[in-house]
Protein backbone atom coordinates (compact mmCIF):
# COMPACT_ATOMS: atom_id res chain seq x y z
CA UNK A 1 0.00 0.00 0.00
CA UNK A 2 1.42 3.43 -0.96
CA UNK A 3 1.05 6.18 1.72
CA UNK A 4 2.20 9.99 2.40
CA UNK A 5 4.16 10.47 5.35
CA UNK A 6 2.88 13.39 7.29
CA UNK A 7 6.09 12.45 10.04
CA UNK A 8 9.42 11.13 9.85
CA UNK A 9 9.33 7.37 10.80
CA UNK A 10 12.68 5.80 11.70
CA UNK A 11 13.80 3.04 9.18
CA UNK A 12 10.60 3.99 6.33
CA UNK A 13 11.09 7.90 4.94
CA UNK A 14 10.87 11.46 6.25
CA UNK A 15 8.38 13.93 6.21
CA UNK A 16 6.20 14.17 2.49
CA UNK A 17 8.13 10.90 1.50
CA UNK A 18 5.52 8.77 -0.98
CA UNK A 19 6.57 5.02 0.43
CA UNK A 20 5.35 1.41 -0.03
CA UNK A 21 4.83 -0.87 3.11
CA UNK A 22 2.53 -3.50 3.96
CA UNK A 23 -1.66 -3.19 4.00
CA UNK A 24 -1.81 -3.78 8.09
CA UNK A 25 1.22 -1.85 9.34
CA UNK A 26 -0.48 1.39 7.29
CA UNK A 27 -3.98 0.63 8.21
CA UNK A 28 -3.07 -0.32 11.52
CA UNK A 29 -0.31 1.68 13.32
CA UNK A 30 0.51 4.32 10.60
CA UNK A 31 -2.66 6.14 9.78
CA UNK A 32 -4.35 5.98 13.02
CA UNK A 33 -1.33 7.21 14.59
CA UNK A 34 -1.46 10.56 12.78
CA UNK A 35 2.08 9.31 10.99
CA UNK A 36 0.75 8.91 7.43
CA UNK A 37 -2.18 8.60 4.95
CA UNK A 38 -3.03 6.29 2.40
CA UNK A 39 -2.00 7.94 -1.34
CA UNK A 40 -5.12 7.90 -3.00
CA UNK A 41 -5.43 9.87 -6.29
CA UNK A 42 -6.95 12.80 -4.79
CA UNK A 43 -4.43 12.98 -1.69
CA UNK A 44 -1.41 12.54 -3.93
CA UNK A 45 -2.67 15.44 -6.10
CA UNK A 46 -3.20 17.48 -3.24
CA UNK A 47 0.29 16.14 -1.68
CA UNK A 48 1.70 17.64 -5.23
CA UNK A 49 -0.05 20.93 -4.72
CA UNK A 50 1.39 21.17 -1.12
CA UNK A 51 5.35 20.88 -2.53
CA UNK A 52 4.79 23.35 -5.05
CA UNK A 53 3.66 25.65 -3.12
CA UNK A 54 6.13 24.88 -0.20
CA UNK A 55 9.15 25.52 -2.80
CA UNK A 56 7.65 28.41 -4.00
CA UNK A 57 7.44 30.03 -0.59
CA UNK A 58 11.00 28.74 0.06
CA UNK A 59 12.50 30.02 -2.65
CA UNK A 60 11.40 33.57 -1.86
CA UNK A 61 12.37 33.14 1.45
CA UNK A 62 16.06 32.55 -0.39
CA UNK A 63 15.73 34.83 -2.94
CA UNK A 64 14.81 37.38 0.22
CA UNK A 65 17.58 35.90 2.50
CA UNK A 66 19.91 36.50 -0.63
CA UNK A 67 19.64 40.05 -0.94
CA UNK A 68 19.97 40.70 2.47
CA UNK A 69 22.54 39.44 2.20
CA UNK A 70 24.29 41.52 -0.61
CA UNK A 71 23.15 44.32 1.20
CA UNK A 72 25.16 43.31 4.52
CA UNK A 73 28.54 42.60 2.11
CA UNK A 74 28.52 45.67 0.93
CA UNK A 75 28.06 48.02 4.36
CA UNK A 76 30.69 48.04 5.62
CA UNK A 77 30.61 48.99 9.19
CA UNK A 78 32.62 50.63 12.35
CA UNK A 79 32.66 49.81 15.72
CA UNK A 80 33.90 52.44 18.38
CA UNK A 81 35.25 50.81 21.56
CA UNK A 82 37.92 52.29 24.17
CA UNK A 83 41.40 51.29 24.03
CA UNK A 84 44.48 51.60 26.17
CA UNK A 85 47.67 53.97 25.01
CA UNK A 86 49.30 50.84 23.77
CA UNK A 87 46.57 50.36 21.28
CA UNK A 88 44.89 47.06 22.49
CA UNK A 89 41.31 47.29 23.06
CA UNK A 90 39.50 46.74 26.11
CA UNK A 91 37.23 43.71 26.33
CA UNK A 92 36.54 42.63 23.12
CA UNK A 93 34.32 43.35 20.12
CA UNK A 94 31.00 41.53 20.67
CA UNK A 95 27.78 40.45 18.04
CA UNK A 96 25.47 42.80 19.68
CA UNK A 97 27.78 45.63 19.11
CA UNK A 98 27.47 44.67 15.21
CA UNK A 99 24.04 44.45 15.67
CA UNK A 100 24.06 47.69 17.07
CA UNK A 101 25.72 49.24 13.95
CA UNK A 102 23.89 47.65 11.49
CA UNK A 103 20.87 48.81 13.27
CA UNK A 104 22.21 52.10 12.83
CA UNK A 105 22.68 51.45 9.01
CA UNK A 106 19.21 50.22 8.50
CA UNK A 107 19.83 45.83 8.38
CA UNK A 108 17.98 43.83 10.95
CA UNK A 109 19.92 40.70 12.10
CA UNK A 110 19.55 38.72 15.03
CA UNK A 111 23.18 38.37 17.39
CA UNK A 112 23.15 34.85 17.43
CA UNK A 113 23.42 35.12 14.10
CA UNK A 114 26.49 36.35 13.86
CA UNK A 115 30.02 34.90 14.33
CA UNK A 116 32.59 37.51 14.99
CA UNK A 117 36.35 36.59 14.99
CA UNK A 118 38.76 37.21 18.16
CA UNK A 119 39.24 40.88 17.63
CA UNK A 120 41.94 42.61 20.17
CA UNK A 121 43.13 45.73 18.49
CA UNK A 122 41.76 47.78 16.37
CA UNK A 123 41.83 47.62 12.06
CA UNK A 124 39.49 46.07 9.66
CA UNK A 125 37.85 42.32 10.44
CA UNK A 126 35.14 40.04 8.82
CA UNK A 127 32.37 38.59 10.32
CA UNK A 128 29.96 35.84 9.07
CA UNK A 129 26.54 36.33 9.30
CA UNK A 130 23.65 33.72 8.58
CA UNK A 131 20.73 35.06 6.91
CA UNK A 132 19.30 32.27 6.40
CA UNK A 133 19.83 27.97 6.32
CA UNK A 134 22.51 27.87 3.32
CA UNK A 135 22.70 31.82 2.83
CA UNK A 136 25.67 33.43 4.76
CA UNK A 137 27.25 36.87 4.16
CA UNK A 138 30.65 38.18 5.03
CA UNK A 139 30.83 41.59 6.69
CA UNK A 140 33.38 43.81 7.02
CA UNK A 141 33.68 46.14 10.10
CA UNK A 142 36.69 48.26 11.20
CA UNK A 143 37.63 49.01 14.56
CA UNK A 144 38.19 52.48 15.33
CA UNK A 145 38.88 53.78 19.20
CA UNK A 146 36.56 56.15 20.54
Amino acid sequence: MKIILKKAVANLGEVDEIVEVKNGYAINYLVPQGYAIVATPSNLKQHEETLRQRAHKEAKKVADAEALAAKIAAQPVKVAVKVSEAGKIYGSVTAAQLVDALVAAGLEVDKKDITVPEVKELGAYEAVVKVYKAVKATLAFEVVAE
